[in-house]
């Protein structure tokens, strides 16, 4: 037997290729005879399209031509709610919306066709922000705009607001972010005898393309095919986009009988997909006299772009997460998905979250400043503990570790020498400061400041989520003795091929190596759920330990050496070494033939939800963070960097630290971008700054000191008892630096990001210290 590799830092199987340059992603594949492949969009939000011209003098030779009336089954993108069109067939309802598809096997002759192609339209009034598509500025979505409504109860809300000390009220406000993964979307379409179509390309979730293709091409499951290229980085900006990009590729390949590849620039990908949803989050909070939440009235606005796509779900994790990780027995939570004349928005990291998590954050500091308490000894007294009830009324286990991150942080941030070091000074006046001549050095014009947020985050799908999903998985035993995973889940960079590798190994007691992935390939391994929520180590990584543990009391069995337990309880490791495994399992399968075995998902015991009312166990285990964030503001530029950041953690049994501490402080950058910098803009719809050169992502110049510590509180129902943590590190930079600039200056924040424009605005406002 060799020693566990759970809880190893080990380096990602994949590294090395992609480090090298060996690795090929889906622009780099060369497919005998393929076509270029573009799309022809909209420039207007909504209007009518009247007609599709090609320039007659251009010469049309060579080229394949598609529009809506080009789809043999039905023109939707399946999803959630049949609602948005493969493409435009007579109303346009928002700018960059595909209408028609042109391909060529030159790239340049292409380019010039798209310049021959004309839409003429009719425009129509657009809403283009959540207050004009509540107003009905124009009808996008049933009678009221309205994707989805959600509404959350608990205890009496109006008697504890009667009874309160104070009623705390506050706005706050986040705009669109954009994934900005590596590499940006791309597909390719292979038309098949048979009317077979396989799809190839960057994606996170091969069977949400595959569901999609089937409907549009009007086909059973067998004709069509999905696989996963090399990917480069996702973060939820290929959950639902590849589907429409899938659908014009086939579109065009099915109707030019040869391959195609779409691979979008920059520009094209920016101004197209899918963004984090902006929001409007409205608090009422009623508190004791000793900082005891009494009551919350929390309104949630969220803008979900012209269709539906997964606005309902991301709604739903928003508004889970809307009253914090704090312990209030009444409380009210209304939150909405609003339609929109813009470009739908839809999954990125945390999922809604962040969003609601800011808010209530922010709510919680100025309760703190409202009656004089510290914010690290406000959150000690509401912090949810093992028994408390969250706001759908799930009662929490051990697991509950949301005293152990804080206390944690605080110690380890030194919290309470530093904010008290950090002098305070008066606001800065923006006037004087955009006339000041600058003399002298910067040192005497910086402000510094310290701040903290408290975060938790439900892995998994919400509520009966994963019972619904069915997922499945399989272990194969290969001729050569080794280990095959079967299943859907995808690498996007989390390091998902490692930490799987480690889970199959440890409980075959093998080392990782033995163990390899198969393709994400539909016609080759089964539905284990999207690559999303935070569920794959937690979800997927339990579905192949079970699947490994029949695997092993298999062999066991069939190789008649049985170790010594008692009656009906398995063997927790193989009792064998790497060689006698590879020498046994080869022999089983040349004798008796191929071995699989699959498991599917299995609910844990006791878990309770009511999807009507919105109550009971959201969540098989919530991961739970602190961070605390130093800031220095430049008092006349308003420039804020971030020199550091400690970032502590809870996500149960820590598989593998290495990749776990990259997820920590990528989330977490990805997070201080979402503060600071990263600010779509918006023109009548379209995207004003969509090229890096304005949308500012941080950089490694702008990337702080992280101090990571990753804490450990077991979940009994995931493998080793770990937790889901890939969306958890990005809920809670955006307060805790807004936290940190209040302190700096006394100031209040309530809207992300925090560009210095907003900056100079919150200085001339009221003071936060009121």
């Amino acid at each position: 037997m060799i020693a566990p590799s759970v809880g190893l830092p080990l380096p990602r199987t994949d590294g090395f290729d992609k480090v090298t340059g060996r690795a090929a992603y889906v622009d780099d594949l060369r497919v005998p005879g393929c076509l270029h492949g573009a799309t022809i969009r909209s420039t207007i939000p909504h209007g009518r399209l009247r007609r599709i011209r090609r320039d007659p003098a251009f010469d049309w030779s060579g080229f394949t031509f598609v529009t809506a009336a080009d789809i043999p089954g039905q023109n939707v993108i399946a999803l959630i709610t049949d609602d948005q069109p493969a493409l435009v067939d007579g109303i346009i309802r928002h700018a960059e919306e595909p209408v028609c598809l042109l391909a060529h096997r030159d790239r340049e002759r292409l380019l010039a066709g798209l310049r021959a192609v004309t839409l003429e339209c009719d425009p129509l009034p657009a809403a283009l922000t959540i207050r004009e598509g509540l107003a009905r500025k124009a009808k996008i979505y049933g009678r009221d705009n309205i994707f989805k409504e959600i509404r959350i109860r608990k205890g009496e809300v109006r008697t504890a607001f009667r009874g309160a000390h104070r009623i705390v009220e506050g706005t706050f406000r986040t705009g669109l972010q954009e994934q900005l993964y590596i590499e940006t979307n791309g597909m390719i379409a292979i038309p098949e005898r048979g009317g077979r179509m396989s799809v190839l390309g960057s994606l996170q979730c091969p069977y949400y393309v595959h569901k999609a293709l089937k409907r549009l091409l009007g086909v059973g499951d067998d004709r069509v095919r999905v696989v996963q290229t090399t990917t480069g980085g996702g973060f939820g900006g290929k959950e639902e986009y590849p589907s429409m990009l899938a659908a014009h590729c086939a579109l065009l390949a099915r109707k030019a009988g040869k391959p195609v590849k779409i691979v979008y620039d920059r520009l094209e990908d920016l101004a197209a997909t899918t963004k984090r949803h902006p929001s409007v989050v409205r608090h009422r909070t009623a508190v004791s006299r000793e900082g005891r939440l009494l009551g919350m009235d929390i309104d949630v606005l969220m803008d979900g772009g012209a269709y539906l796509t997964l606005s309902p779900v991301v709604l739903s994790r928003g508004a889970i997460h809307a009253a914090g990780p704090y312990r209030c027995e009444n409380l009210a939570i209304r939150a909405r998905a609003v339609a929109t004349n813009t470009p739908p928005n839809g999954a990125f990291r945390g999922f809604g979250a962040p969003q609601t998590i800011f808010a209530v954050e922010m709510q919680l500091n100025r309760i703190a400043r409202a009656l004089r308490i510290d914010p690290v000894e406000l959150r000690r007294r509401n912090v949810l503990r093992p028994g408390d009830s969250t706001a759908t009324g799930q009662v929490l286990d051990a697991g509950a570790s949301g005293p152990l991150v804080l206390e944690e942080a605080v110690r380890r941030s030194g919290w309470s020498v530093r904010r008290a070091s950090f002098t305070k000074r008066a606001p800065p006046d923006p006037e004087r400061a955009s006339k000041a001549p600058r003399k002298g050095t910067a040192s005497g014009r910086i402000r510094r400041g310290l701040g903290l947020s408290l975060f938790y985050h439900g892995a998994g799908f919400t509520g009966i989520g994963e019972v619904y999903l069915d997922s499945h998985a399989s272990l194969a035993v290969t001729r050569d003795g080794s280990v095959e995973i079967h299943t859907a889940s995808t690498e996007i960079g989390q390091g998902m091929r490692t930490t799987f590798a480690q889970i199959v190994g440890d409980e075959l007691g093998l080392p990782p190596s033995m163990v390899r992935l198969a393709p994400q390939d539909t016609s080759l391994v089964p539905n284990s759920g999207p690559t999303v929520a935070s569920r794959t180590c937690m979800i997927v990584g339990k579905i192949l330990a079970n699947a490994a543990a029949d695997l092993r009391d298999a062999l066991v069995q069939w190789a008649g050496d049985s170790p010594r337990r008692a009656p009906g309880r398995r063997a927790t490791r193989g009792p064998w070494n790497p060689q006698q495994f590879r020498r046994l399992a080869s022999a089983w399968v040349r004798k008796t033939g191929p071995k699989v075995f699959t498991r599917k998902y299995d609910r844990p015991p006791g878990m309770k939800w009511d999807e009507k009312e919105y109550r009971g166990d959201a969540y098989g285990a919530f991961g739970w963070g602190v961070n605390v964030a130093e800031v220095e503001v430049d008092a006349e530029t308003f420039e804020i960097r971030v020199p550091r950041v400690d970032v502590v953690l809870e996500i149960g049994t820590v598989v593998n630290p290495l990749l776990a501490q990259g997820q920590a402080e990528g989330g977490t950058l990805q997070g201080v971008g979402y503060a600071l910098t990263e600010e779509v803009v918006r023109k009548n719809g379209r995207m004003a700054n969509a090229q890096l050169t304005n949308y500012i992502i941080p950089t490694t110049a702008d990337t702080p000191e992280f101090r990571t510590t990753l804490l450990s509180n077991a979940y009994r129902h995931g493998p080793f008892g770990a937790k889901g943590m890939g969306e958890l590190p990005l809920d809670g930079p955006g307060p805790a630096i807004a936290a940190a600039i209040e302190n700096a200056l006394g100031v209040s924040i309530v809207e992300l990001p925090i560009t210095p424009e907003r900056l100079a605005k919150a200085i001339r406002a009221r003071p936060a210290h009121e």
